[in-house]
Protein backbone atom coordinates (compact mmCIF):
# COMPACT_ATOMS: atom_id res chain seq x y z
CA UNK A 1 0.00 0.00 0.00
CA UNK A 2 2.82 2.42 0.79
CA UNK A 3 5.75 3.25 -1.41
CA UNK A 4 9.22 2.27 -0.19
CA UNK A 5 10.24 4.11 2.94
CA UNK A 6 6.65 4.77 4.04
CA UNK A 7 5.52 3.17 7.25
CA UNK A 8 9.01 1.98 8.18
CA UNK A 9 9.74 4.66 10.81
CA UNK A 10 8.40 4.96 14.35
CA UNK A 11 6.46 7.89 15.72
CA UNK A 12 9.29 8.64 18.19
CA UNK A 13 11.18 10.13 15.24
CA UNK A 14 8.76 13.09 15.26
CA UNK A 15 8.68 15.47 18.24
CA UNK A 16 5.46 17.47 18.47
CA UNK A 17 5.89 21.21 18.86
CA UNK A 18 2.44 22.81 18.53
CA UNK A 19 -1.12 21.85 17.73
CA UNK A 20 -2.02 23.75 14.56
CA UNK A 21 -5.45 22.45 13.62
CA UNK A 22 -8.30 19.99 14.09
CA UNK A 23 -10.16 18.36 11.22
CA UNK A 24 -12.95 15.85 10.75
CA UNK A 25 -10.69 12.84 11.16
CA UNK A 26 -7.84 14.01 13.34
CA UNK A 27 -5.50 16.61 14.74
CA UNK A 28 -2.62 18.33 12.92
CA UNK A 29 0.60 19.19 14.76
CA UNK A 30 3.71 21.12 13.90
CA UNK A 31 6.52 18.66 14.61
CA UNK A 32 10.26 18.21 14.30
CA UNK A 33 11.74 15.32 12.36
CA UNK A 34 14.57 14.55 14.78
CA UNK A 35 16.51 12.58 12.15
CA UNK A 36 16.75 15.55 9.75
CA UNK A 37 15.93 18.56 11.98
CA UNK A 38 13.22 19.44 9.47
CA UNK A 39 9.91 20.93 10.61
CA UNK A 40 6.94 18.91 9.34
CA UNK A 41 3.17 18.79 9.69
CA UNK A 42 1.94 15.68 11.52
CA UNK A 43 -1.67 14.65 10.90
CA UNK A 44 -2.89 12.23 13.57
CA UNK A 45 -5.84 10.00 12.71
CA UNK A 46 -7.44 7.82 15.39
CA UNK A 47 -8.19 4.27 14.29
CA UNK A 48 -11.29 2.36 15.32
CA UNK A 49 -9.67 -1.02 15.83
CA UNK A 50 -13.02 -2.56 16.85
CA UNK A 51 -14.69 -1.89 13.50
CA UNK A 52 -13.54 -0.11 10.35
CA UNK A 53 -9.88 0.44 11.20
CA UNK A 54 -8.30 3.05 8.95
CA UNK A 55 -10.93 5.55 7.70
CA UNK A 56 -11.54 5.29 3.97
CA UNK A 57 -10.76 9.00 3.58
CA UNK A 58 -7.26 8.45 5.00
CA UNK A 59 -6.63 5.47 2.72
CA UNK A 60 -7.80 7.50 -0.26
CA UNK A 61 -5.65 10.48 0.73
CA UNK A 62 -2.53 8.30 1.08
CA UNK A 63 -3.10 6.43 -2.17
CA UNK A 64 -3.65 9.63 -4.12
CA UNK A 65 -0.88 11.73 -2.56
CA UNK A 66 1.82 9.09 -2.97
CA UNK A 67 1.22 9.28 -6.74
CA UNK A 68 1.49 13.08 -6.95
CA UNK A 69 4.61 15.14 -7.51
CA UNK A 70 3.85 18.80 -8.14
CA UNK A 71 5.29 21.99 -6.65
CA UNK A 72 1.78 23.29 -5.98
CA UNK A 73 0.55 20.20 -4.14
CA UNK A 74 1.59 19.55 -0.55
CA UNK A 75 3.98 16.59 -0.37
CA UNK A 76 3.38 13.51 1.76
CA UNK A 77 6.71 12.56 3.33
CA UNK A 78 5.93 9.55 5.50
CA UNK A 79 3.19 7.36 6.93
CA UNK A 80 3.54 5.97 10.46
CA UNK A 81 1.17 3.51 12.12
CA UNK A 82 0.75 2.50 15.75
CA UNK A 83 -1.80 0.15 17.30
CA UNK A 84 -4.57 2.77 17.42
CA UNK A 85 -3.29 5.73 15.40
CA UNK A 86 -2.20 6.60 11.89
CA UNK A 87 0.13 9.54 11.28
CA UNK A 88 0.56 11.26 7.94
CA UNK A 89 3.72 13.36 7.72
CA UNK A 90 3.57 16.33 5.35
CA UNK A 91 5.87 19.16 4.42
CA UNK A 92 5.18 22.03 6.82
CA UNK A 93 3.59 25.19 5.40
CA UNK A 94 3.06 28.02 7.85
CA UNK A 95 -0.41 29.24 6.84
CA UNK A 96 -3.41 28.62 4.62
CA UNK A 97 -5.04 31.01 2.17
CA UNK A 98 -7.85 31.84 4.60
CA UNK A 99 -5.31 32.94 7.21
CA UNK A 100 -3.40 34.83 4.53
CA UNK A 101 -6.54 36.72 3.44
CA UNK A 102 -7.47 37.48 7.06
CA UNK A 103 -3.99 38.86 7.76
CA UNK A 104 -4.73 41.94 5.66
CA UNK A 105 -6.30 45.00 7.34
CA UNK A 106 -9.97 45.43 6.44
CA UNK A 107 -9.41 48.34 4.04
CA UNK A 108 -6.23 46.98 2.42
CA UNK A 109 -6.78 44.95 -0.76
CA UNK A 110 -4.54 42.03 -1.68
CA UNK A 111 -2.10 42.89 -4.47
CA UNK A 112 -3.82 41.99 -7.80
CA UNK A 113 -0.55 40.45 -9.02
CA UNK A 114 -0.59 38.09 -6.04
CA UNK A 115 -4.24 37.16 -6.65
CA UNK A 116 -3.32 36.39 -10.25
CA UNK A 117 -0.30 34.31 -9.18
CA UNK A 118 -2.31 32.28 -6.61
CA UNK A 119 -5.07 31.64 -9.16
CA UNK A 120 -2.51 30.52 -11.75
CA UNK A 121 -0.81 28.21 -9.24
CA UNK A 122 -4.12 26.66 -8.17
CA UNK A 123 -4.99 26.05 -11.81
CA UNK A 124 -1.55 24.51 -12.42
CA UNK A 125 -2.13 22.07 -9.56
CA UNK A 126 -5.69 21.26 -10.63
CA UNK A 127 -4.66 20.84 -14.27
CA UNK A 128 -2.04 18.33 -13.08
CA UNK A 129 -4.65 16.53 -10.93
CA UNK A 130 -7.18 16.36 -13.74
CA UNK A 131 -4.51 15.05 -16.15
CA UNK A 132 -4.06 12.23 -13.62
CA UNK A 133 -7.87 11.77 -13.60
CA UNK A 134 -8.21 12.93 -10.00
CA UNK A 135 -10.89 15.27 -8.64
CA UNK A 136 -9.98 17.24 -5.50
CA UNK A 137 -13.64 17.85 -4.50
CA UNK A 138 -12.91 20.15 -1.56
CA UNK A 139 -11.11 23.25 -2.79
CA UNK A 140 -11.51 26.16 -0.36
CA UNK A 141 -9.13 28.73 1.17
CA UNK A 142 -8.52 26.53 4.24
CA UNK A 143 -7.24 23.76 1.93
CA UNK A 144 -4.88 26.00 -0.04
CA UNK A 145 -1.58 26.45 1.80
CA UNK A 146 0.65 29.51 1.30
CA UNK A 147 4.35 29.06 1.95
CA UNK A 148 6.91 31.68 2.97
CA UNK A 149 7.70 32.39 -0.70
CA UNK A 150 4.01 33.07 -1.41
CA UNK A 151 3.51 29.85 -3.35
CA UNK A 152 0.08 28.22 -3.18
CA UNK A 153 -0.13 24.47 -2.52
CA UNK A 154 -3.24 22.29 -2.58
CA UNK A 155 -3.79 20.23 0.58
CA UNK A 156 -6.34 17.93 2.25
CA UNK A 157 -7.12 15.19 -0.25
CA UNK A 158 -9.54 13.32 2.04
CA UNK A 159 -12.43 13.84 -0.38
CA UNK A 160 -10.36 13.47 -3.56
CA UNK A 161 -11.01 10.54 -5.83
CA UNK A 162 -10.08 9.12 -9.20
CA UNK A 163 -12.61 9.51 -12.00
CA UNK A 164 -13.25 7.71 -15.25
CA UNK A 165 -14.87 8.57 -18.56
CA UNK A 166 -17.73 8.18 -19.11
CA UNK A 167 -18.56 9.62 -15.70
CA UNK A 168 -20.09 7.38 -13.06
CA UNK A 169 -22.38 8.51 -10.22
CA UNK A 170 -20.46 9.97 -7.28
CA UNK A 171 -21.51 11.01 -3.80
CA UNK A 172 -23.51 14.22 -3.40
CA UNK A 173 -21.83 15.05 -0.07
CA UNK A 174 -18.66 16.71 -1.33
CA UNK A 175 -17.13 20.19 -1.38
CA UNK A 176 -17.71 22.60 1.48
CA UNK A 177 -21.08 24.31 0.87
CA UNK A 178 -19.80 27.81 0.01
CA UNK A 179 -17.54 26.43 -2.74
CA UNK A 180 -19.91 23.76 -4.10
CA UNK A 181 -20.78 23.90 -7.80
CA UNK A 182 -24.44 24.46 -8.77
CA UNK A 183 -24.74 21.12 -10.57
CA UNK A 184 -24.03 19.34 -7.27
CA UNK A 185 -26.38 21.66 -5.36
CA UNK A 186 -29.08 20.78 -7.90
CA UNK A 187 -28.59 17.07 -7.32
CA UNK A 188 -26.47 15.72 -10.15
CA UNK A 189 -24.43 12.65 -9.26
CA UNK A 190 -22.43 12.49 -12.50
CA UNK A 191 -20.21 15.51 -12.07
CA UNK A 192 -16.91 16.27 -13.77
CA UNK A 193 -13.59 18.08 -13.13
CA UNK A 194 -15.60 21.27 -13.74
CA UNK A 195 -16.61 21.19 -10.05
CA UNK A 196 -13.01 22.04 -9.07
CA UNK A 197 -12.94 24.94 -11.54
CA UNK A 198 -16.10 26.41 -9.99
CA UNK A 199 -14.44 26.31 -6.56
CA UNK A 200 -11.38 28.18 -7.87
CA UNK A 201 -13.65 30.84 -9.38
CA UNK A 202 -15.35 31.35 -6.02
CA UNK A 203 -11.95 31.52 -4.27
CA UNK A 204 -10.84 34.11 -6.85
CA UNK A 205 -13.74 36.38 -5.80
CA UNK A 206 -12.89 35.86 -2.13
CA UNK A 207 -9.28 36.91 -2.66
CA UNK A 208 -10.46 40.14 -4.32
CA UNK A 209 -13.25 41.04 -1.86
CA UNK A 210 -11.73 39.33 1.22
CA UNK A 211 -15.14 37.89 2.05
CA UNK A 212 -16.78 34.61 0.92
CA UNK A 213 -18.67 35.09 -2.35
CA UNK A 214 -21.64 32.83 -1.58
CA UNK A 215 -21.92 32.21 2.16
CA UNK A 216 -25.09 30.14 2.30
CA UNK A 217 -26.37 28.46 5.45
CA UNK A 218 -28.21 25.66 3.61
CA UNK A 219 -28.23 24.20 0.10
CA UNK A 220 -31.26 26.24 -0.99
CA UNK A 221 -29.82 29.43 0.53
CA UNK A 222 -26.54 28.67 -1.26
CA UNK A 223 -28.34 28.28 -4.59
CA UNK A 224 -30.30 31.50 -4.10
CA UNK A 225 -27.13 33.46 -3.30
CA UNK A 226 -25.56 32.17 -6.52
CA UNK A 227 -28.75 32.91 -8.52
CA UNK A 228 -28.94 36.48 -7.18
CA UNK A 229 -25.43 37.13 -8.48
CA UNK A 230 -25.28 35.09 -11.71
CA UNK A 231 -29.00 35.00 -12.50
CA UNK A 232 -31.40 32.07 -12.24
CA UNK A 233 -30.28 29.38 -14.72
CA UNK A 234 -32.57 28.35 -17.57
CA UNK A 235 -32.53 25.79 -20.37
CA UNK A 236 -31.27 28.45 -22.77
CA UNK A 237 -27.98 28.92 -20.89
CA UNK A 238 -27.77 25.49 -19.27
CA UNK A 239 -29.36 22.75 -21.40
CA UNK A 240 -30.75 20.01 -19.16
CA UNK A 241 -30.84 22.06 -15.95
CA UNK A 242 -34.60 21.63 -15.54
CA UNK A 243 -34.13 17.83 -15.49
CA UNK A 244 -31.76 17.87 -12.51
CA UNK A 245 -33.17 16.21 -9.41
CA UNK A 246 -33.45 19.30 -7.21
CA UNK A 247 -34.38 21.86 -9.86
CA UNK A 248 -37.71 23.59 -9.17
CA UNK A 249 -39.83 25.50 -11.68
CA UNK A 250 -40.79 27.72 -8.74
CA UNK A 251 -37.26 29.12 -8.28
CA UNK A 252 -37.38 32.95 -8.18
CA UNK A 253 -36.25 34.46 -11.49
CA UNK A 254 -33.26 36.72 -10.80
CA UNK A 255 -31.32 38.59 -13.47
CA UNK A 256 -27.51 38.37 -13.48
CA UNK A 257 -25.37 41.04 -11.82
CA UNK A 258 -22.33 42.46 -13.60
CA UNK A 259 -19.20 40.61 -12.46
CA UNK A 260 -17.30 43.89 -12.63
CA UNK A 261 -19.43 45.15 -9.76
CA UNK A 262 -18.68 41.96 -7.78
CA UNK A 263 -14.88 42.15 -8.18
CA UNK A 264 -14.11 45.85 -8.59
CA UNK A 265 -10.64 46.71 -9.84
CA UNK A 266 -10.02 43.38 -11.59
CA UNK A 267 -8.77 43.86 -15.16
CA UNK A 268 -11.11 42.93 -18.00
CA UNK A 269 -9.19 39.73 -18.82
CA UNK A 270 -9.67 38.64 -15.21
CA UNK A 271 -13.41 39.31 -15.44
CA UNK A 272 -13.55 37.24 -18.63
CA UNK A 273 -11.70 34.33 -17.01
CA UNK A 274 -13.97 34.48 -13.95
CA UNK A 275 -17.07 34.41 -16.15
CA UNK A 276 -15.74 31.27 -17.84
CA UNK A 277 -14.94 29.56 -14.49
CA UNK A 278 -18.42 30.35 -13.17
CA UNK A 279 -20.43 29.20 -16.19
CA UNK A 280 -23.51 27.32 -15.07
CA UNK A 281 -23.29 24.56 -17.67
CA UNK A 282 -20.35 22.39 -16.51
CA UNK A 283 -19.77 21.17 -20.08
CA UNK A 284 -19.14 24.81 -21.11
CA UNK A 285 -17.04 25.74 -18.08
CA UNK A 286 -13.40 26.42 -18.91
CA UNK A 287 -10.97 23.59 -18.12
CA UNK A 288 -7.88 24.10 -16.00
CA UNK A 289 -5.63 23.56 -19.01
CA UNK A 290 -7.58 26.10 -21.07
CA UNK A 291 -7.57 28.58 -18.18
CA UNK A 292 -3.78 28.46 -17.94
CA UNK A 293 -3.62 29.77 -21.53
CA UNK A 294 -6.07 32.62 -20.86
CA UNK A 295 -4.88 36.17 -21.72
CA UNK A 296 -5.31 37.13 -18.04
CA UNK A 297 -2.14 35.15 -17.33
CA UNK A 298 -0.22 36.51 -20.34
CA UNK A 299 2.49 38.11 -18.17
CA UNK A 300 2.95 34.87 -16.17
CA UNK A 301 3.01 32.65 -19.26
CA UNK A 302 5.63 34.84 -20.89
CA UNK A 303 7.69 35.40 -17.73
Amino acid sequence: MFQPGFGETTIERYRRLDKIGTGTYGVVYKALDTSTNEVVALKKILLDVESEGIPSTAIREICILRELQNQHIVSLKDVVTTDDKLFLVFEFVNQDLKQFIDSFPKEQPIDPKLIKAFTFQMLQAVSYLHSKRILHRDLKPQNILVDSNQNAKLADFGLARAFQMPLRPYTHEVITLWYRAPEILLGTLEYSPAVDIWSIGVIFIEMVTKTPAFAGDSEIDQLYRIFRTLGTPSESIWPGVSKLRDYKKTFPNWSPTSLQSIVPGVELEGIDLLSKMLKYDPSSRITAQEALQHPYFRDLINA
